[in-house]
């Protein structure tokens, strides 16, 4: 029993660390210059990895409910 929380904390951490860095790696194809300030870099490197975990973490979340809630399913039979 212990080592299936185990494994499901392992899971959970690689994917969210899979889902933000596809995260980013989705974000760098949109052209966010036209929207930010002249000489404000670090700032806007600040935003693109606050973006990333954000929509990574929103996604992923909803990967590991689905996930948890269609191993719950069968429960409804019994």
């Amino acid at each position: 029993m212990v080592e299936a929380f185990g494994q499901q904390a392992l899971l959970s951490i690689l994917i969210h660390i899979v889902f933000i860095a596809l995260s980013w790696w989705a974000l760098q194809s949109l052209n966010f210059e036209k929207f930010l300030r002249k000489n404000r870099v670090f700032q806007a490197r600040v935003l693109y990895v606050l973006l990333a975990v954000i929509m990574g973490s929103i996604v992923s979340n909803f990967l590991l409910d689905y996930l948890i809630w269609s191993q719950q399913l069968p429960l409804i039979f019994k």
